[in-house]
């Protein structure tokens, strides 16, 4: 564990272990070295930037079966941009005239119960292009009747979001979704920013699927649009208009595209095996914690990664989930745990982003803030609902 912190500290920075997934107010995901290597490459080179998509579009359209695909600054850029270009299409004029004119079709239909926040409400990627969300149902019930008598001839397009943060029940599946966007002409754009899924979205009927190139990809900050040819080039037009400032930057295209290629001979069940052991240590340092139960649960999309589920009684603790994940994110190196659920009662630990040795340093933790009564009664309890603007508004302050 020599040099764990070296960085950090020569940078003056927190130390941090991250068991809260791959968050972007976290830094999002630890690159392997191929592809901090091809980065290094690219910086200090020259490219022909077109090239270098169509390099990209070549491994996208490999990996997920699309037709061919481009690289933006991030998965929230690529949904703006992918919406954008359905409604311009290859019309150069009618792109630089976006987010001021979004022509005769600037509606985007989306569920309600997708309407969520991610860092920033998705409706303002929608609302970026200049085009209008045009909501459906209610936010734990959607009918096929409602999706079809939203689809009129002023729909550019209808987003389908697929994340933690949406609801799970009451919405039209995905492959339903699209077939009845499909029967009225209308493409379909999928959000899937954090899924390991990169071929299922476009086989159940997405016309666009946007991925995260630094989440469960591990490479560095950078969303990837994959999907039907044309809706691609006219999303990738864009960069004339709204585009240009979210580019990506030619060192970003290359690591992306490392990562991409890793991910092809990833070791994927060694991957599992090893966040399973770290699961098995946590919950049997838990075992017989008064006031403290933990299981293990699948993660609510379908990726193959399970996470340890902490459930806290605060009348027998002496302090809520809220606490003790303030007492953990307060210690030094700081543990910052899955807490976005923490008013009900628990928190989760999530293990795909650990460094060697840093899954005994949670176990102890764990253990020692647990049984530290007067610091859980001082504990200033995380406050997830808005902790992310917190930042925001603290940083550079006095």
């Amino acid at each position: 564990m020599t040099g764990m912190w070296d960085w950090h500290d020569a940078q003056g920075l927190s130390r941090v272990i991250n068991v809260s997934g791959t968050m972007t107010g976290l830094g999002a995901s630890v690159t392997a070295a191929p592809v901090q290597q091809a980065v290094a490459a690219a910086m200090g080179r020259f490219v022909k930037m077109h090239e270098l998509q169509a390099r990209a579009s070549e491994v996208i359209a490999r990996l997920t079966g699309a037709e061919a695909g481009f690289m933006t600054a991030s998965a929230s850029a690529g949904v703006s941009l992918s919406l954008a270009g359905c409604m311009t299409g290859l019309n150069p004029g009618a792109a630089e005239a976006l987010p001021r004119d979004p022509g005769q079709t600037p509606n985007v239909v989306v569920q309600m119960g997708h309407l969520c926040g991610y860092g920033a409400p998705i409706s303002q990627a929608v609302e970026l292009t200049g085009g209008a969300v045009r909501s459906i149902g209610q936010s734990t019930l959607c009918t096929d009747y409602a999706l079809e008598a939203a689809l009129d001839e002023t729909v550019a397009a209808a987003l389908y979001v697929v994340s933690h943060h949406v609801v799970h029940y009451g919405q039209i599946p995905l492959r339903r979704f699209a077939e009845i966007c499909h029967a009225r002409g209308v493409p379909v754009v999928v959000d899937a920013a954090s899924e390991y899924d990169l071929r299922g979205f476009l086989a159940a009927g997405a016309d666009i699927v946007v991925y995260s190139g630094h989440k469960f990809l591990g490479g560095p900050t950078s969303g990837i649009v994959a999907g039907r040819r044309n809706l691609v080039r006219a999303g990738y037009l864009q960069n004339i208009g709204i585009g240009r400032g979210m580019k990506i930057g030619k060192e970003s295209i290359a690591g992306a595209i490392a990562a991409l290629e890793a991910w092809e001979t990833r070791d994927h069940d060694g991957i599992r095996a090893r966040e399973r052991a770290a699961l098995d240590l946590w919950a049997g340092a838990l075992a017989g914690i008064d006031g403290v139960a933990a299981r293990i649960v699948p993660d609510p999309t379908g990726n193959p990664l399970d996470r340890l589920e902490v459930h806290m009684d605060a009348a027998r603790l002496g302090a809520g989930a809220g606490s003790v994940a303030g007492l953990l994110a307060s210690r030094d190196p700081a543990i910052i745990v899955r807490d976005h659920e923490v008013e009900l009662g628990y928190f989760q630990l999530d293990p795909c982003n650990l460094l060697p040795g840093q899954a005994e340093i949670v176990a102890e933790a764990l253990v020692t803030a647990l049984s530290d009564k007067a610091g859980l009664a001082q504990a200033a309890p995380v406050d997830a609902r808005n902790s992310s603007v917190a930042g925001y508004l603290n940083w550079g302050a006095g």
